[in-house]
């Protein structure tokens, strides 16, 4: 075989695919399979949206290449709707649209750190995040969150954990894999402990419309005119509006650090889909209020896992929010990934194994319940209820 880069050959393959294929040795016993890998919308798009998806498909300027940062209509709609939920001034110029949040994600990573060099990621961690520093030869620094505290990071501990080769925080919130939903506070000290150090905060906002409803305003940082120098906001289109297929993201920073990303998304992307970038500036305004519903439903899902696993003595919701569970299973001594391949060939439910989501995670696993109805749910926990054959 020839040599291969070993940054890539290093890191491990997507979880996913993995946990999928233990499915093809379930017998069926149970009923159907129950996929709670994968963060999907549980819902079809808004039907007005499909027709705008469609009309727009066949306009000539979809077929033409477009702005390298995206077109000017959705970057406009996206600032104002920033800026009313924040409260702050975010520009058109400020917004850059990338082929997914992934996209986005590895394109700020690129740009902020230098192979060498680190940045900062909480555990559980997302998984991709941590794959695009590993193969950009990024060392990621573990930033250990708790049980017992939520999942929430604490910044005091991040700040004994950073050095001068830590170029940037990056957070998710609402969190995957855990749903924990970050006190505005939180953000808010963390931003400011990045302002201190010189370095950016990255601050992954892909499950921000599906937070709990008595929260209003998930954090204050664009009122500041100061973001500017020290925060970057990841966005993904694909769960608001149920269109992953088309691969939409959002990168929002100041002009002159797009200025800079620019170079990146030129060499992977060239540019965004039109047809789907189109049909979002439509969509932003109008399906607010579908969006609203939408929101209160996936709070409903995650109101009824709770529910579902307070009646299993054994296993424990450590953590749940937007679109994630995050669960201890009871099997002590066993590895997540023994436990996991054991609910899918015996049980029919598939889930990730918590160490996916990095180190010291063997004792959990992240459950997606955004794409199951209430009354599955309570399937999943019926069908956990006997003993693994562990």
């Amino acid at each position: 075989m020839v040599p291969l880069n070993p940054l890539v050959a290093g890191v491990a393959p997507p979880p996913i695919p993995e946990a999928r294929a233990w499915a093809a040795r379930y017998d069926g016993r149970h009923g159907p399979l129950i996929d709670l890998t994968q963060a999907v919308p549980g819902y079809p798009a808004h039907p007005d949206l499909v027709r705008k998806l469609a009309e727009a498909a066949g306009q000539p300027e979809s077929f033409g290449y477009g702005e390298i940062t995206g077109d000017l209509a959705l970057r406009e709609a996206y600032a104002a709707d920033l800026s009313g939920l924040y409260g702050g001034d975010v520009r058109p110029e400020e917004v850059a649209i990338t082929t997914g949040a992934n996209m986005g994600s590895f394109a700020a990573t690129m740009l902020l750190a230098k192979p060498g060099e680190a940045v900062m990621l909480p555990v559980p961690w997302y998984f991709n995040h941590q794959m695009n520093a590993a193969m950009l030869g990024i060392e990621v620094v573990p930033l250990p969150c708790q049980a017992e505290d939520g999942f929430v990071p604490d910044p005091d501990a991040a700040e004994k954990l950073l050095t001068d080769r830590v170029k940037a925080v990056l957070l998710v919130t609402p969190n995957n894999p855990t749903g924990a939903v970050y006190p505005p506070e939180t953000i808010a000290r963390f931003a400011g402990l990045c302002r201190e150090r010189g370095i950016t905060l990255v601050l992954d906002e892909t499950y921000r419309d599906f937070r709990p409803g008595d929260l209003d305003r998930p954090h204050a940082l664009f009122a500041d005119p100061s973001w500017r120098d020290h925060l970057v906001q990841l966005y993904s289109f694909s769960k608001s509006y149920c269109v992953p297929g088309y691969r939409l993201g959002a990168v929002v920073a100041s002009s002159a650090m797009l200025g800079q990303l620019t170079k990146i998304l030129d060499c992977v992307q060239i540019c965004a889909a039109r047809a789907g970038q189109a049909g979002l500036a439509w969509a932003i305004p109008a399906l607010r209020e579908w969006r609203e519903g939408n929101r209160t439903l996936m709070n409903e899902r995650g109101a009824a896992a709770q529910a579902a696993f307070a009646a299993l003595p054994d296993w424990e919701m450590s953590s749940r929010g937007a679109y994630f569970a995050y669960v201890r299973h009871p099997y002590r001594g066993r590895s997540a990934m023994a436990v996991a391949e054991a609910l899918a060939t015996e049980r029919g439910v598939i889930a990730l194994p918590g160490s996916a989501f990095g180190p010291g995670q063997d004792a959990y696993l992240r459950l997606a319940f955004a794409n199951v109805e209430a009354e599955r749910i309570a399937e999943v926990a019926g069908r956990l209820r006997d003993p693994l054959a562990l």
